[in-house]
């Protein structure tokens, strides 16, 4: 391995990542790597890490390779493996474009979640096709302190618990996993919404996410939210054959979520880099080995 391993730092909403560009898979990166880098006092810090490999170089992508070129290996801020991360997808993109690997316009992009369609527009803004949600049946409660809330379960490829509360302060400090039930439900954990309306069409939330506590975003849980919005407010475009649009104010901004008659779920967002340079490769070693 190369003493120096090239990275760049970015963020959709203030959801922000240490983005690790390896063409061939060809750079190790255990837990413990990504959760030292991602670290914000000792390492560079990010709510996750965006392992940028060809789908073709990387087992677990292969079968997208013919659809997209580019597989996002995406990891939490503790190192864990998740399935999907939708500010990580316009970031995974805007790098590309950066890299001059894609231009304005669309393509695919692969995760464990399925291969995401993406549209950079001229605008800087990025749209990326979320795929449907699913909405297990049966009921959930999520709990902070003394409170306890209704929530729906929706799945956007990663589970998600969303909470209608009267004020977003109830969410407490989200530094740990809001206790839910029953425990069946989320058996892998859950990423956690508190959401609050703004007006018609217009919500704000905050979230607690598997593996990284409170961020400043999160793209699969602002669909969520919208999902769960729609059908609280009688919306469901599969039925009405109507687009059902949210604006979801997130801690670090804006996205625009829209629901098709299809199912398909549509986000749109900023998304910046704003910085590069290179990681110790020996610093690293003894990170991962503390």
């Amino acid at each position: 391995m190369s003493t120096r391993i090239p990275f760049l730092k970015g963020h959709g909403t203030e959801n922000d990542f240490v983005i690790v560009p390896d063409p061939e898979n060809a750079i190790d990166l255990p837990p413990a790597a990504v959760a030292a880098l991602c670290d914000r006092r000792a390492g560079i810090g990010g709510d996750g890490l965006l392992h940028v490999v060809r789908s073709a170089a990387h087992p677990e992508a292969r079968h997208m390779a013919p659809e997209a070129e580019w597989f996002m290996d995406y990891r939490n801020g503790d190192g864990s493996i998740a399935e999907m991360c939708g500010n990580g997808v316009r970031v995974f993109a805007r790098y590309l474009q950066r890299a001059g690997h894609v231009a304005e316009g669309d393509l695919a992009v692969a995760t464990r979640g399925g291969a995401k369609a993406v549209h950079i527009a001229k605008d800087g803004d990025v749209t990326v096709g979320m795929g449907k949600a699913l909405l297990p049946e049966g009921d959930v409660t999520v709990s902070v302190g003394e409170r306890s809330w209704p929530a729906r379960n929706v799945n956007m490829g990663n589970p998600h618990a969303v909470a209608f509360v009267d004020d977003l302060s109830h969410a407490g400090d989200l530094l740990s996993p809001p206790p839910f039930s029953p425990a069946a439900a989320y058996p892998d954990g859950v990423n956690v919404e508190f959401v609050v309306d703004r007006g018609h069409g217009h919500v704000a939330l905050r979230v607690h996410e598997r593996g990284a506590g409170e961020t400043r975003s999160c793209g699969t849980g602002a669909c969520a939210v919208a999902v769960a919005a729609a059908r609280r407010d009688g919306a469901d475009p599969t039925a009405t054959g109507t687009p059902a649009t949210y604006t979801v104010d997130v801690p670090g901004g804006t996205l625009v979520i829209t629901e098709r008659p299809d199912g398909e779920i549509e986000m749109t967002g900023p998304a910046v880099i704003v910085a590069e340079g290179e990681i110790d490769a020996e610093w690293l070693a003894t990170a991962t080995r503390a």
